[in-house]
C-alpha cells in the first residue's frame, strides 16, 4: 500500500493508492467487516484525514470569508455547488459523502462543467419563518418529504438544515432560515422536516448548536448566557427536536459561549448532547468554526468542515505528542463510519439528477398559503368580492418577489412567480402602464449594476420606483383596489439595517400614505403585502392599509400563494411565531444587541435571562403591535367545554378543548395552550406556550375536539444553584388561546407538592456570573 495522495479532477478523493498487493492482502470492507475491523485496518493518517474534510487539499489557507475557505461552502466535486464533501478510502470500502445546504431548498450550482446542455434547478420552499406561522406540523413533514426527494435525486447525502437558533433579536440577518422566538415551536417544527427530509433515506443536520443569533461578527462574538436562559430557551429548541427526531448531524455553531467557542467545548458538545440527551449521530461543524481542531476533536466532533491541511497537520502533531489520546480519534471515527453505512452513496443508490420539480412546486405552493398571516382586514377587504376586476399594484416586489434570503439558505430555482403574474393567472386585469414602468425599471437596474463579488452575501435591494402623484391619482379613478407590495431582504454575513431594512424608508411610507389617500378619496381601499423575511417596524404606517397580508418570503410559487388568498380560495390560517413589537426599542435584546463595543463588538450579553419574546412583552405589560401566536381569518371560532382530567396533578394531566367554526367560510384555527405557574419562590413569566395543535379544514358549523398531554417536563423549571430541573408547588392555570392575548378559555390544577423532574450538572457556566434573570424595565 502506497501512501500517497490520490487525486481526481484536481480533488483529492484518497489519501492512499490501491495497489494490486493491496486486493490481495484482503482489507476488511465497510459494510462487510465490523466498523472496528475497518477502524483496525486503517492508518492513523488516514483516520485523521476521515474527520477532517474534502477541502483540506487547500493547503493555502483563503482570506476570511471566502467561499473556498468554506464560510459559505461550495465545492465542485461530485455535485457542483454543495456545501463540501468528505474523504474515501476505496481500499476499505469507504466512499466520499456529499453535504449540501439548503434551509428552503437544495442549494447546487445549476450549470456544471461537464454539461452544458442542461440547468440543474431546485425547488425554493417557503422560508422557515412562513413554515413556523402554519403551526401545522403535519404540513412541515409534507414539506420535508417533497424536499428530501429532491436531496436524494441530486445525489446528496446530508442536507444542512434545519437551522433552529431562537429569534432573539429581529434583526438577526438569518431570521428568515429559524422558525420562531419560542422554542416548543421551534423544537417541533424542525423534529417535523426532519422526519419528512430522512424518511427519504438521506441525512439532515440540526444547526447551529448554540445561541447563534447574530451574524454580527458571527466568527468570534462571545455570547454571554445564564445557565437557566441557556437552557429554558436556547438549548430547549434543540431538546425538544431531538425527542422526536433523530437527525443523523448535529452542526455546532460560530460564535463564542460563555467565554469559548461552542465548537470547542466539551461540556455542550458531549456533557448536554450526547450524556444528557443521549443524542447518539455524528456532530459536525459549521464551515470555519472555531481555532482550535484538537479541542474539537475531544469536544465531541466526528467532522471538521470544510477542512483545511493545518487541521491535518495539528491532529498529527496532537497525536504524536499526546496532545490526544488515540482511542478519541477512534471513536470518532466509528461515528462518521456509521454515519457513511446509512448514506444513498453507501448504498450505491442510482439518483437520477431529475427530481420531480412541478410536483414539489405545488406542494410549496401550499404551504405558503398555509403559513401567510393575515394582519388586518378592517371592513372585509379580504377575501376580493368578484366585483373586484381591475387592479394597481405598486412595489418593487409586485414584479420582482422575493422568493427567499440570501446566502447559504439561497435556492437556485427555475422561476420565481410574481405577485403580478399570480393575480393575472388568477384572473386579475393589472394596469399595464403600472406593469410596463415596473418592469421596464427594474430590467434597467438590473443590467446596468455591478457584478458582485461574492454572489453568496446577496445584493443590495434595488431602490423602490419613483410614482408620481398624477399616476396615482389616475389609477385610483380607473382601478377596484390598490395593492403596494413592501419587500425586505437579508442573509448571511450581516445582520438587518434599523433605518431601512427593519424600518420603511421614508419614500415607502410616504409611498403608502399618498395611493392610500388617493383610493380612500374615491371610496376605494388598499392592500399591503409585506415580502419580508423577517419582522418590520410597522408603527407610522399600517392605520393607512385596510388589509395587511404578510406574505413572509414564500418561495418560488409566491405569486399563486398570495392570489390564492386575496381571492379567498384559501382561507388565511397563519399565525404569528414571533412579536412585532411597536416599536424596536421595546424588543427587550434591543439595548444589548449586537453587543459592546459598538464599533467591533466581542461580547454581547444576554441581559433579558429568559424574557424573549412574549414572554417578556406578556409579562411586563408592553403592547405589541401584533402579539406572538395573533392571525385573522375569513371566518370566526368559537372554543367551548375546556375539560382537564384531574383538578390535582399527579404525574400527567390530560386536557381537550372544542373549536367550532362559527362564520361562513371553511377554515382552519390553531389552539395554542399557555400555562401560567405559581411563580412564588422560582420567578416565572406570565405565562409559556406549552402545546398547539391546528384544526383540520372546519366547514361553517363543524365542530372538532383536539386533545393535549402534560407532563412534569412541561412544568418545570430550571434552578441553577440546584442544578435541577423543578416544579413548584401551587396552582397552574391552563390556558386556550388563539394567541398570547386572546384567552378564550382556562382551567386550574394544583401540585401539591414540589417536584424535581430531572437532576443533572451545571454546564457551560457564564464567565461573567449573569445568574439573575432580567427582572423588567
Amino acid at each position: 500500500m502506497n501512501h500517497k495522495i490520490f487525486f481526481g479532477f484536481g480533488l483529492l478523493f484518497s489519501v492512499t493508492m490501491v495497489t494490486a498487493q493491496d486486493i490481495k492482502s484482503g482489507f476488511p470492507q465497510l459494510g462487510k467487516s465490523s466498523t472496528k475491523e475497518v477502524i483496525a485496518a486503517m492508518t492513523t493518517e488516514e483516520k485523521i484525514w476521515l474527520v477532517i474534510g474534502g477541502e483540506a487539499i487547500l493547503k493555502k489557507p483563503q482570506p476570511e470569508g471566502n467561499a473556498a475557505n468554506g464560510i459559505i461552502g461550495f465545492t465542485e466535486n461530485k455535485v457542483p455547488g454543495a456545501a463540501g464533501t468528505t474523504y474515501a478510502i476505496p481500499r476499505l470500502g469507504i466512499p466520499s459523502i456529499v453535504l449540501a445546504d439548503g434551509p428552503a431548498g437544495v442549494r447546487i450550482s445549476p450549470r456544471r462543467k461537464d454539461d452544458s446542455t442542461r440547468t440543474y434547478y431546485a425547488t425554493g420552499y417557503p422560508v422557515g419563518t412562513l413554515l413556523a406561522s402554519s403551526w401545522d406540523t403535519a404540513l412541515v413533514n409534507k414539506v420535508g418529504k417533497a424536499f428530501g426527494n429532491e436531496v436524494l435525486a441530486y445525489g446528496i447525502d446530508i442536507i444542512l438544515a434545519p437551522g433552529i437558533n431562537i429569534q432573539r433579536n429581529p434583526l438577526n440577518g438569518r431570521n428568515f432560515e429559524y422558525f420562531s422566538e419560542d422554542p416548543l415551536v421551534a423544537g417541533r417544527m424542525a423534529a417535523a422536516i426532519i422526519n419528512g427530509l430522512q424518511s427519504n433515506g438521506i441525512g439532515t443536520s440540526l444547526k447551529h448548536f448554540a445561541a447563534n443569533n447574530q451574524e454580527t461578527r458571527r466568527l468570534s462574538i462571545n455570547a454571554e448566557i445564564s445557565e437557566r436562559a441557556l437552557r429554558e430557551v436556547y438549548l430547549k429548541a434543540f431538546q425538544i427536536a431531538l425527542k422526536t427526531s433523530n437527525p443523523w448531524t448535529v452542526m455546532s455553531s460560530y460564535n463564542k459561549l460563555n467565554g469559548n467557542y461552542a465548537a470547542e467545548r466539551y461540556d455542550l458538545l458531549t456533557e448536554i448532547l450526547r450524556n444528557e440527551w443521549k443524542y447518539n449521530g455524528l456532530i459536525v461543524t459549521d464551515w470555519g468554526a472555531g481555532k482550535k481542531v484538537i479541542d474539537q476533536i475531544k469536544g465531541g466532533h466526528s467532522l471538521i468542515m470544510p477542512g483545511r491541511y493545518d487541521q491535518v497537520e495539528s491532529l498529527r502533531w496532537a497525536l504524536a505528542n499526546n496532545k490526544l489520546d488515540a482511542a478519541v480519534l477512534d471513536n470518532r471515527v466509528e461515528t462518521f463510519l456509521n454515519l457513511v453505512l446509512q448514506t444513498p452513496t453507501f448504498k450505491k443508490y442510482q439518483y437520477s439528477d431529475k427530481p420531480d420539480l412541478a410536483a414539489h412546486a405545488q406542494v410549496a405552493r401550499m404551504a405558503a398559503t398555509e403559513g401567510m398571516v393575515l394582519l388586518k382586514n378592517n371592513n372585509y377587504t379580504l377575501p376580493l368580492t368578484k366585483s373586484i376586476s381591475k387592479i394597481a399594484t405598486f412595489g418593487n416586489t409586485s414584479y420582482d418577489l422575493i422568493a427567499g434570503g440570501t446566502g447559504s439558505g439561497d435556492v437556485n430555482k427555475a422561476y420565481v412567480i410574481s405577485l403580478a403574474k399570480g393575480l393575472a393567472t388568477a384572473g386579475y386585469n393589472l394596469n399595464s402602464t403600472i406593469e410596463n414602468l415596473y418592469q421596464n425599471y427594474l430590467t434597467d437596474f438590473k443590467a446596468n449594476r455591478p457584478k458582485l463579488a461574492n454572489a453568496g452575501s446577496g445584493r443590495p435591494q434595488i431602490p423602490e420606483l419613483e410614482i408620481s402623484d398624477d399616476l396615482i391619482e389616475k389609477q385610483s379613478a380607473e382601478a377596484d383596489i390598490a395593492i403596494v407590495t413592501i419587500g425586505k431582504n437579508a442573509g448571511e454575513g450581516a445582520d438587518r439595517n434599523l433605518e431601512n431594512n427593519y424600518q420603511l424608508v421614508p419614500y415607502e411610507k410616504n409611498l403608502i400614505k399618498r395611493i392610500s389617500m388617493a383610493f380612500k378619496n374615491k371610496g376605494k381601499r388598499t392592500i399591503v403585502i409585506l415580502n419580508i423575511g423577517g419582522v418590520i417596524d410597522m408603527s407610522l404606517w399600517k392605520d393607512d392599509a385596510d388589509a395587511i397580508l404578510l406574505a413572509w418570503q414564500p418561495g418560488q410559487e409566491g405569486g399563486h400563494a398570495i392570489a390564492d388568498l386575496l381571492s379567498g380560495k384559501v382561507n388565511p390560517s397563519g399565525k404569528l411565531a414571533i412579536t412585532f413589537p411597536e416599536t424596536y426599542s421595546d424588543v427587550p435584546s434591543s439595548k444589548n444587541f449586537p453587543g459592546t463595543p459598538k464599533e467591533k463588538p466581542e461580547n454581547v450579553i444576554y441581559e433579558e435571562g429568559i424574557y424573549t419574546g412574549y414572554r417578556y412583552y406578556d409579562t411586563y405589560k408592553i403592547k405589541p403591535a401584533y402579539e406572538f401566536g395573533y392571525g385573522l381569518s375569513y371566518t370566526t371560532f368559537a372554543f367551548s367545554n375546556l375539560k382537564l382530567s384531574s383538578k390535582k396533578f399527579s404525574k400527567n394531566i390530560n386536557a381537550s378543548i372544542t373549536v367550532k367554526n362559527t362564520g361562513s367560510a371553511a377554515g382552519k384555527e390553531v389552539v395554542q395552550i399557555y400555562i401560567t405557574a405559581p411563580a412564588k419562590s422560582i420567578d416565572k413569566p406570565m405565562q409559556e406556550l406549552k402545546a398547539f395543535a391546528k384544526t383540520k379544514l372546519l366547514q361553517p358549523g363543524e365542530t372538532q375536539t383536539l386533545k393535549f398531554y402534560f407532563t412534569a417536563y412541561e412544568l418545570a423549571s430550571y434552578l441553577t444553584a440546584e442544578a435541577a430541573w423543578m416544579a413548584e408547588p401551587g396552582v397552574y392555570t391552563i390556558k386556550a388561546g388563539t394567541s398570547s392575548r386572546a384567552i378564550k378559555q382556562s382551567k386550574t390544577f394544583k401540585l401539591s407538592k414540589q417536584m424535581v423532574t430531572e437532576k443533572v450538572t451545571n454546564q457551560v457556566l457564564p464567565t461573567n456570573r449573569i445568574e439573575n434573570e432580567f427582572k423588567g424595565m
